[in-house]
């Protein structure tokens, strides 16, 4: 047995001189990992890289509560060479940076409704669509009656930090005439939708949904060649937003645990905290329960369904199922719940759905 011993001595001596070796040359394998990453990345147009069709970029797929691991309500859609947001929460500009959203393209930011959870992030996409994205023109901005508040309200607030951008880059890269943002006023529509975008194969629709007391919210659908995909904002199960979906590939729906939000509102309620228990009962009233988005997909005969804006926070996948509950059982498609930075990608002229984690 005296072998093993020497191989196991050998074993403790390789593993000191690699970790001596590490420490002596960690500064050197950083300066290379970064050099590395720089190259990799940056000037790095990754939306080149995909085919044509359509590409929904999972800028935020969480809600208001405190979640270290989603930003606030965001999809953005790449359509052919077309960039869209609808809804921009806090931090979701963030991660479509990470993601390689190719801001220079953004055309158009599309609300679902004028909950401050889904435009907070607002006054930061307007920075880096104008400076990053090299804008000549304020970036469009629409949604429901109200949003001129809004934006006038971003560009009030930004104006300051906006001399300074100039003073500091130049007008070459920070043009004053691409400052800000330009509210554009999307009038309610009829209960089957109204087109709000159309230019060759791409068409996008805003819907009318439920999400009382607020007075307007609206759904969109994003079609592009033979791909299409729906956006629910926030909503409860809402027939409108079924039939304008009708056999779209994906279907993007919020979705609130009720059972888990009353085991928060209970602890709440026994911990003193009557506020935030209050709002515990008040919040699914306006959401749609995992399976009420599973028949919402079901009856618009989706193919497949993935859960955003999450309530309330899933810390980790081992909660998953437990979120889900019977949900998968009303829906025949995939059934996933969403996270920050995932993209789904629809090539145009095939059936393919692909979901990749582009980044964490």
């Amino acid at each position: 047995m005296k072998w093993l011993g020497r191989i196991f001595l050998a074993l403790i001596v390789v593993a000191l001189v690699a970790s001596g070796a590490f420490v002596l040359f960690k500064r050197r394998i950083g300066e290379t990992l970064f050099a590395h990453a720089v190259e990799e990345n940056v000037g790095r147009d990754r939306a080149a890289e995909l085919p044509d069709g359509l590409h929904v970029y999972m800028c935020g797929t969480g809600a208001p509560m405190p979640d270290p691991n989603r930003a606030g309500a965001c999809l953005a859609v790449l359509a052919g060479q077309r960039a869209f947001v609808f809804d921009v929460g806090s931090g979701s500009v963030r991660v479509l940076g990470r993601m390689g959203f190719p801001m220079q393209r953004l055309e158009r930011v599309y609300l679902t409704h004028l909950h401050s959870d889904h435009f907070d992030g607002l006054g930061e996409l307007m920075l880096q669509a104008w400076v990053g994205g090299g804008r000549d023109t304020p970036l469009p901005i629409a949604g429901p009656p109200g949003v001129s508040e809004v934006v006038d309200g971003f560009n009030h607030a930004y104006r300051i930090d906006s001399g300074y951008r100039i003073a500091h880059h130049g007008v070459e890269i920070a043009n004053p005439a691409g400052y800000g943002g330009m509210a554009e006023e999307i009038a309610p529509p009829p209960p089957a939708g109204q087109v709000v975008f159309q230019d060759g194969d791409l068409s996008i629709t805003a819907v009318p949904v439920s999400h009382a007391p607020v007075d307007h919210a609206y759904a969109y659908i994003v079609r592009y060649k033979d791909r299409a995909v729906a956006i629910s904002g926030d909503t409860t199960y809402n027939d409108n937003f079924v039939a304008a979906a009708n056999g779209v590939d994906v279907m993007f729906h919020e979705a609130l645990n009720e059972e888990m939000v009353a085991q928060i509102g209970a602890q709440a309620q026994a911990s003193g905290q009557r506020a935030f228990a209050k709002i515990m009962s008040d919040i699914p009233g306006y959401h749609t329960p995992p399976r009420d988005a599973a028949r919402a997909a079901e009856a618009a005969h989706a193919r497949e369904l993935i859960l955003y804006h999450v309530i309330p926070p899933m810390p980790g996948a081992i909660l998953y199922d437990a979120y889900l509950g019977d949900a998968p059982r009303a829906f025949s498609g995939r059934m996933r719940i969403g996270e920050d930075g995932m993209l789904v990608s629809l090539p145009a002229g095939l059936r393919e759905i692909s979901v990749t984690q582009a980044v964490r």
